[in-house]
């Protein structure tokens, strides 16, 4: 894929900023929005913060690491920089959409691309009531909360959860349950990515719930309901031999 109008950004960290100006003096560029091509230079963050700014033209994102968690990234380098997107594997990755519900009757949508978790706001453990499509799966989780992800965030917090890695291609999501105290033999299940999965907050009043979605918090629910959205996506690209396919096996296996 040739791409001919480059458009960079970078995080506010130092090094990050120190190669967004060194590739702008040795590559011509444009705008970012005016780009037909996204550098991200920085950690896994600035990939998703790119993700979300650049969905509605569906500019690909090819991330380079200037930070500290760099799954989602390419390594860094100057020289061969057009070589390297013009040979680089694109990954499509469909977002989440999530439609919280509030104790005061308020509605907020979202989108996230990693994960999305239901979690205890307050000392307290959550009591949450998992649905999965029309049939009630748990009457009542207690522990820290549930997450929900994607096979591009199962290798993240999923996977510090002892969630399962799952690979780019599969069409599945990964629900995990975050701390759990009951039922206390449950692990999580693989679900189709067609399903809609509802998290109820049973006594929302005495155990406060929040959820987080990528950059998104939203406090005080009474349900949140998740599925994928098949209409939108974005091309993340890989240098050949280090791409999201080989990172999640390699993953699997790093002791």
């Amino acid at each position: 894929m040739k791409f001919k109008k480059i458009g960079f950004v970078s995080s506010n960290k130092p090094e990050a900023i120190k190669a967004l100006k060194s590739l702008k003096r040795l590559y011509e560029n444009v705008p970012p929005n005016e780009a037909d091509v996204i550098v991200a230079l920085g950690g896994d963050g600035t990939v998703l913060k790119s993700l979300h700014d650049f969905l509605k033209n569906k500019i690909p994102i090819y991330g380079m690491n200037r930070g500290f968690v760099g799954f989602l990234m390419n390594q860094f380098a100057e020289k061969n920089l057009l070589k390297r997107l013009s040979e680089a594997i694109p990954y499509k990755l469909y977002p989440l959409i999530i439609k919280s519900y509030d104790k005061k009757g308020n509605i907020q949508n979202g989108l996230a691309f990693n994960d999305v978790s239901m979690i205890r706001n307050s000392p307290r453990i959550a009591k949450i009531k998992v649905q999965v499509n029309n049939k009630i799966r748990i009457n009542e989780f207690l522990g820290d909360g549930c997450l929900i992800s994607t096979p591009a965030g199962s290798s993240a917090y999923n996977l510090s959860l002892r969630g399962p890695v799952i690979p780019v291609g599969a069409q599945v999501l990964a629900l995990t349950p975050i701390s759990p105290y009951r039922p206390r033999r449950w692990r999580g299940a693989l679900l189709n990515n067609d399903v809609k999965i509802t998290l109820h907050s049973l006594d929302h009043e005495s155990r406060p719930v929040r959820a987080e979605a990528d950059f998104m918090e939203f406090d005080d629910l009474v349900k949140l309901e998740i599925e994928l959205d098949k209409t939108k996506f974005m091309n993340l690209l890989f240098d050949p031999g280090h791409d999201m396919e080989e990172r999640i096996i390699t993953e699997q296996f790093d002791n």
